[in-house]
This record gives structure tokens, C-alpha cells and sequence, in this order.
């Protein structure tokens, strides 16, 4: 679920789940750019679910839809069961950039939809519409 209230960059608590490392490592650094203070990264969605579960506040969640244990849309169903983590934002990020893969995470309940590679020139705004509770599906170079 998109935020209800805005949220800062530097208040926001951040969950990666990638499992390509120099994904992740970019995404970390677009966070740090962007101000995001508390990000943490996953490779793995059984253990990204555990952590998720054990963080003490989670605002945003930016995942692959294409991980090596569970899909993406496995771990979306995982946390909507949640229910401290079912309002939890999540935005799935993959470099399946098409709009039939982008209508099937929009139908699974994703809150949003990042297209791989993620310009970092555009992240900042990007991650700050989404914390301000605009819904983003941006392909790469198309925005619905």
C-alpha cells in the first residue's frame, strides 16, 4: 500500500530483495544518494521475509520479480499475509520491462512497477514520488 502521509527520504526504512549483487549494490547506492539512511538488502526471499517480519518499521519494499527460492509475486502473497507487513509499500523492479509483465504485477497487488535498468538520474524523484503516495509504473522510458 502506497503511503498515506509523506515520508522523508532520510525517515524512510527501506528493504531490498535482489539477488543479482551488482543490482543490489546499485540500489543501495541510489538509496544513500536519494538520503535514505536505513535500507537493508536481501538476496533471498525466504530470508528477506524473515527479516522483513523482524524489522521494526518498514515503509518500502523494492523487489525482483525474479528470484532463485520464490517469485516475487510468492513473497508479495507471504507479506499481504502478514499483517504487520500487509500496508507495507512494494514495488517490484525487473528487467522483464513489458506491459503485460507490468498488468500481471499491477492484478498480484503490487503498489507499483520499476523497470531494469533504473536511470539513477531519475531514481531520486522517482523513490520520492512513491514515499509521497504517488503510484509509479514506469517501464524505463514510458510513465503510466
Amino acid at each position: 500500500m502506497l503511503p498515506k502521509q509523506p515520508i522523508s527520504p532520510n525517515e524512510a526504512h527501506v528493504l531490498i530483495i535482489e539477488d543479482h549483487i551488482h543490482s543490489a549494490a546499485l540500489f543501495g547506492r541510489m538509496l544513500d544518494f536519494a538520503g535514505v539512511r536505513r535500507h537493508e538488502q536481501n538476496a533471498s526471499g525466504r530470508e528477506a521475509l524473515k527479516r522483513a517480519d523482524k524489522m521494526s518499521r518498514l515503509d518500502l519494499i523494492l523487489m525482483d520479480l525474479n528470484l532463485p527460492d520464490q517469485s516475487g509475486y510468492e513473497i508479495l502473497n507471504k507479506l499481504r499475509q502478514n499483517p504487520r507487513l500487509v500496508d507495507t509499500c512494494v514495488i517490484a523492479v525487473t528487467a522483464d520491462t513489458n506491459t503485460a509483465t507490468m498488468e500481471k504485477a499491477r492484478r498480484a497487488g503490487f503498489d507499483g512497477f520499476l523497470g531494469k535498468p533504473v536511470d539513477p538520474d531519475r531514481f531520486s524523484n522517482l523513490l520520492t514520488d512513491i514515499l509521497n503516495g504517488e503510484a509509479i509504473w514506469d517501464l524505463g522510458d514510458v510513465r503510466w
